[in-house]
């Protein structure tokens, strides 16, 4: 590799929604594009979320020219505490993101620190030897912008998130005209999100949604809660505007959802009279249908309002008889099991819950398949990465990009950690870095791996069981009956008599054992082969030895 090769490393995106971070790099030049965070599957148990792996840059610090953000969003944003904190390179975003991320650094004692750079889609930005053009594009929150990247190496053209909306909320569509200057000045390669390329068809406009929120309101008896992610500026306003029609005023719940509010509205993105904005503990009081209370926990996250109230431990407040619960956006990919038994758990508390597809309440903020056809026929790139999105996602962009022309050999679908190479214009496969999980939990980031992850399924699926064993030092023989304890394997009030099997068979192994080896170890290998024998379930087994 000589340092005239342009390079794309992929940290985060590819192959999976959510955790976007990229690295362009030219000589001993980095531009980092998002810093995301992804929710954590199902079989994640206790973790918060995930990050990027961007071990990769951590020896590379001096070489980072700059963190471009594209938008306010979680998956773009979610991560800047954690990688600026390691990082220290100037951030660059328009004026709602640095908002955004302005509320996120703060959380994290880092606001002081940051280098925090506003633009402007329109600008054209120097920074090291990148030239980087701002454009705006629609989306599901205003101010978000794809990128052209003009470098030594060729000019590039990344998306970011995108949809090509007609009337959208903020009267801001994606400019077209800059997208064609792009193509004028000769795209080298075209990252383009793919999230909903399996859509055939065109993504509704925000608009859509409108009547349908007028609909819920108009037939709503009592509260009204709106569920939808704290970043969603965008769907504030539909809100809003939804509650001022309808006679209503309007409470944020949770740190985020207030934080962010405060400051769109102080930024002139969230038009909403003082008088229609309350505090929660005023809605609180007030009479049920003139209320309507703006909640995260769309994706049923159980640490989230909507979370907290679908099990009953909400502190500040629970559901009331009449509650209509509005979940205003889609499943992420993997998290429809979450969803689904969040809105189960709601109806079984008393709420009415109206979701898509049962009302149209929310639509996606992304391109399908006819948008990513214009999209690519108005950048006219010569050679196309799909971006943003899990593999299925990937390889059916890849399959449009052929149907407009676009040779195969010019296309390259690539996951987390696969570099790809520009050399005199021509692409190749570069080396593999690490591009996995970065697991959150609590305080702790990267420490959970995994290892842990298993274990804590294997405790979760079969529970536990803990020997405790006080023997002679001398004799090694048991000085008493064995105490067993279980966790999650048996109830032990009804299952007494297997308790004691269980017993009966540890004073075997230890008698057996007579001090030859670990008794330890022949303790767990040998009531695990028992309890499987009688139970065909595998509880995990910790055996204590303790010496008198």
């Amino acid at each position: 590799m000589s340092n005239k090769t342009l390079r794309i490393v992929p940290l985060g995106g590819l192959g999976e929604i959510g955790k976007n971070m990229m690295s362009i790099e030219y000589g001993n030049n980095i531009l980092i594009v998002d810093t995301g965070i992804m929710f954590p599957e199902n079989d994640m148990l206790g973790i918060d979320y995930i990050i990027p792996d961007f071990q990769y840059l951590m020896d590379k610090r001096d070489r980072i020219r700059g963190i471009i953000i594209t938008h306010g969003h979680e998956d773009h944003t979610g991560a800047i505490a954690h990688v600026y904190e390691e990082l220290h390179a100037p951030i660059y975003a328009t004026k709602l993101t640095i908002g955004l991320l302005e509320v996120k650094l703060k959380r994290a004692g880092l606001r002081d620190k940051a280098e925090l750079i506003t633009v402007e889609a329109g600008d054209q930005v120097k920074i090291g030897p990148f030239t980087v053009d701002f454009c705006h594009v629609s989306h599901s929150i205003p101010d978000c912008v794809a990128l052209g990247i003009d470098t030594p190496g060729g000019f590039i053209v990344h998306t970011g998130d995108y949809k090509f909306d007609h009337t959208p909320v903020d009267n801001w569509p994606t400019d077209y005209a800059k997208l064609s200057e792009f193509a004028g000045r000769g795209v080298l390669a075209l990252l383009a999100d793919s999230t909903n390329a399996d859509k055939p068809g065109w993504t509704p406009s925000e608009r859509v949604i409108d009547p349908g929120f007028d609909k819920v309101f108009s037939e709503a008896k009592g509260r009204i809660l709106v569920a939808s992610f704290a970043s969603l500026v965008s769907r504030m306003q539909q809100v809003a505007n939804a509650a001022m029609n309808h006679n209503r005023k309007m409470a944020f719940v949770g740190y985020s959802m207030r934080e962010n509010a405060k400051m769109a509205r102080k930024l002139g993105y969230l038009d909403i009279p003082d008088d229609v904005v309350v505090p929660l503990d005023q809605a609180l009081q007030m009479k049920p249908k003139k209320v309507v209370l703006m909640c995260t926990g769309s994706q049923g996250e159980p640490s989230s309002i909507m979370g907290r109230l679908a099990s009953g431990r909400n502190r500040q407040f629970d559901l009331l008889p009449g509650d209509t619960i509005v979940l205003s956006s889609h499943p992420i990919p993997g998290n429809e099991e979450t969803v689904s038994r969040t809105i189960n758990n709601l109806f079984r508390r008393g709420a009415n819950v109206v979701y898509d597809p049962i009302a149209p309440v929310h639509v996606s903020g992304h391109a399908s398949q006819e948008e990513m056809k214009l999209m690519m026929h108005l950048v006219k790139p010569k050679y196309m990465i799909p971006v943003h999105g899990e593999l299925r996602h990937l390889k059916q962009h890849a399959q449009l990009a052929q149907v407009v022309g676009i040779p195969a050999e010019n296309i390259s679908v690539i996951e987390n950690g696969q570099v790809i190479e520009f050399e005199d214009g021509k692409m190749s496969l570069g080396e593999r870095v690490p591009g996995g999980y970065v697991f959150v939990d609590g305080d702790r980031v990267g420490e959970v791996g995994p290892a842990v992850l298993r274990e804590r399924e294997a405790l979760s699926d079969a529970g536990v069981v803990f020997v405790n064993m006080l023997v002679n030092q001398h004799s090694h023989k048991l000085v008493r009956t064995p105490e067993l304890v279980t966790h999650g394997f048996v109830y032990e009030p009804a299952s007494e008599e297997f308790v004691a099997g269980m017993c009966v068979e540890v004073e075997r192994l230890a008698h057996e054992s007579d001090g030859n080896g670990d008794l330890q170890a022949k303790v767990e290998k040998g009531l695990k082969s028992y309890i499987y024998k009688e139970t065909k379930s595998r509880p995990l087994i910790f055996a204590v030895v303790n010496e008198l």
